[in-house]
């Protein structure tokens, strides 16, 4: 008998190919199904919230399993962190109903973007946050952000992944900035994200506040469903899973 475990886990997306499942092996998904299988000597699926791409990371990831071996909460964590790769961390894990899913059951995700804005990028910023070596307009962008907020039809700010959505349509509850010295940090709070369309929201911003595009393209976008100029998705590696809503 299987018994389902709620896992959240951490990662820095650089080393590895996104989350899901590929023919190489070197994706996050891999790494914890090996993992899993190690332990419990049996193939078990990891399920997620969502799926990352190559080089953006995760500060709370949620995934579900169902695994045939029970151990304490405690121990799962110990045995997979131990044989996980550094980059991948489990950071708390329990029980759960059969009745949840990390995907189906999640309520909303906050997504944090990081932006360096000065003309050096400090090696220990390399490959987590996008380097753009000159001030940005920060009165636009939080001007132009807010357009974002609110139940819109978002297909001109999503990517195609290769099989049409049932729907294009999303709620963004928030969107905050804020600036620390030359890290800009956009925050996304939503029922749900579309493929790329987080890249694709921040490059549209970017645009505003470099004076390289104006606002009102925004809500022509959100309103029309058609793109102007062309579209322009921002560095995956600034890009951060804060957490999953449920």
């Amino acid at each position: 008998m299987s018994r389902r475990l709620k896992i959240i886990v951490a990662y820095d997306g650089a080393p590895f190919a996104g989350w899901q499942s590929q023919s190489h092996r070197n994706t996050v998904q891999d790494h914890l199904e090996r993992a899993f299988e190690r332990v419990t000597g049996g193939a078990e699926r990891v399920h997620s919230a969502g799926r990352t791409d190559a080089g953006v990371h995760a500060l709370a990831q949620c995934a579900h399993v169902d695994v045939s071996k029970f151990l304490p909460a405690d121990r799962w964590i110990r045995a997979l962190n131990a044989l996980l790769p550094s980059a991948i961390r489990v950071l708390r894990c329990r029980y759960v109903s059969e009745d949840f899913h990390a995907r189906l059951s999640a309520k909303g995700k906050i997504y944090r973007y990081r932006i360096w804005t000065a003309p050096i990028l400090p090696p220990f910023e390399y490959g987590r946050a996008w380097h753009i070596a000159q001030p940005l307009d920060l009165k636009t962008l939080k001007s132009a952000a807010k357009h974002f907020v609110g139940t819109h039809d978002f297909a001109t700010f999503a990517a195609n992944r290769g099989k049409p959505e049932p729907s294009t349509i999303r709620t963004i509850h928030s969107v905050r900035v804020r600036q620390k010295g030359p890290c800009v940090a956009i925050e996304f709070d939503g029922n749900g994200f579309l493929y790329k369309m987080v890249r694709l929201m921040v490059g549209a911003l970017v645009k505003c506040a470099l004076g390289k595009m104006c606002t009102e393209e925004i809500i022509s976008r959100l309103h029309s469903g058609k793109v102007g100029s062309a579209r322009f998705a921002a560095a995956a590696e600034g890009l951060y899973l804060v957490r999953v809503r449920y």
